[in-house]
């Protein structure tokens, strides 16, 4: 990885900061990403995983918690910020070849940290776990990137629809080796025996080692939620209409795709884990709507109060926090003050004795938010990107 402090690519495509007054850059999306990672740092750190309240949970199994909404939103995201970054390479295919091995690279170098990251601080490779959140990312970075480049956006549509039937057919459809016909469990799904098939149980999720939340087939969902994002990136980018009637329709279209999502819900339903259609539709939806909100305000009003700098320090380094608060995370476990972890000695002195069990947890991860968002300010105020 790199520091700079002129304008960078983003990892995942966003566009360079550089551009922040141009009308080509989108302000809202710098914040949508900024919040999405908060929130993400926020779930990912409770002072105590045996006390969170029920809207910071995901879901046991089927349906849909304020927390499941966090990774989809960032990989829609990351479809909006492909289309931002690399539209001038789509416009000239001569340099078609020099962009993709871009693409390639930066996924390589998402997938490595995120395998980097399940390897710390053991570095047991004979038990990593290879699919992961890093992982899924670089996955669905490529394959839009490439795609982007290299289809239309009625041929885009087109592949959403037809990811999403087919999706829907292998998982209820087609009989699963070894257990008979198609279902939707954990473990017995035909996600879940792809993934013991390809990475076997050593190298699979550690709570389950049957099966992995970010498995391989997932995926394949996972990259219609980048082609929702991408295809509203090109809607946003339209110049035959105004920004207030382009905002209008992304609102009906996310109210559509969230409707489409709820009545798929009825025999084929929503659920994170397995990433089904109709929660890329539901979530994709809800997306749509939080995108154009805040472009209404920040871009298209110019409202950028106070509430907005502190999502754009996140928000400008998002794989950078995301992957650095886990490395911290760990090493802090790793430390011992007596018989406990330095992370549980925090905890226990400065939280626990003032709170109940359940704010206590939640306090610890608020402080958490707010360390980093005061490391992120000072990168911020610096210029200070970290890029790969």
């Amino acid at each position: 990885m790199q520091t700079t402090t002129q304008a960078a690519i983003e990892t995942t495509g966003a566009v360079p900061l550089a551009e922040a007054s141009q009308p080509a850059r989108l302000i809202s999306l710098d914040v949508f990403r900024g919040l999405t990672v908060m929130a993400m740092i926020l779930v990912n750190n409770p002072g105590d995983w045996g006390h969170i309240y029920a809207p910071l949970e995901h879901a046991h199994w089927h349906g849909c918690t304020p927390t499941d909404l966090i990774f989809p939103f960032f990989l829609f995201i990351v479809g909006v910020s492909i289309v931002y970054a690399l539209d001038g390479a789509r416009r000239q295919p001569e340099t078609h070849g020099r962009t993709m091995v871009r693409i390639l690279k930066r996924s390589a170098i998402l997938f490595g940290l995120g395998l980097l990251g399940a390897l710390y601080p053991k570095f047991e490779f004979e038990t990593v776990r290879i699919p992961g959140v890093l992982a899924r990312i670089s996955w669905v970075f490529l394959v839009c990137g490439v795609l982007f480049l290299k289809t239309t956006r009625r041929q885009q549509i087109g592949l959403l629809a037809f990811i999403l039937i087919l999706y829907n057919v292998l998982l209820q459809v087609v009989p699963v080796p070894g257990y008979g016909p198609a279902n939707l469990e954990a473990a017995t799904n035909l996600g879940a025996w792809l993934d013991r098939l390809v990475f076997t149980e050593n190298h699979l999720w550690k709570s389950s080692r049957t099966w992995d939340p970010e498995g391989l087939l997932g995926t394949l969902p996972a990259v219609g939620t980048g082609l929702l994002g991408m295809l509203t990136g090109q809607w946003l980018r339209r110049k035959d209409m105004e920004p207030a009637t382009r905002v209008a329709w992304l609102f009906v279209a996310g109210g559509a795709a969230v409707l489409l999502g709820l009545i798929w819900n009825g025999w084929f339903p929503i659920n994170k884990s397995l990433w089904t259609s109709s929660y890329v539709l539901y979530t994709g939806g809800l997306a749509m709507m939080a995108l154009a909100a805040l472009y209404w305000l920040c871009d298209v009003q110019n409202y950028r109060g106070w509430w907005t700098k502190p999502a754009l320090a996140y928000g400008v380094n998002a794989i950078t926090v995301f992957f650095l608060s886990a490395i911290v995370s760990k090493t802090l476990n790793l430390i011992k003050v007596g018989d406990v972890t330095l992370r549980a000695w925090l905890y226990n002195t400065f939280f626990t004795p003032y709170f109940s069990p359940v704010n206590a947890s939640l306090a610890g991860a608020l402080v958490c938010v707010l360390i980093w968002l005061g490391v992120l300010w000072v990168m911020y105020k610096k210029g200070v990107i970290i890029k790969v």
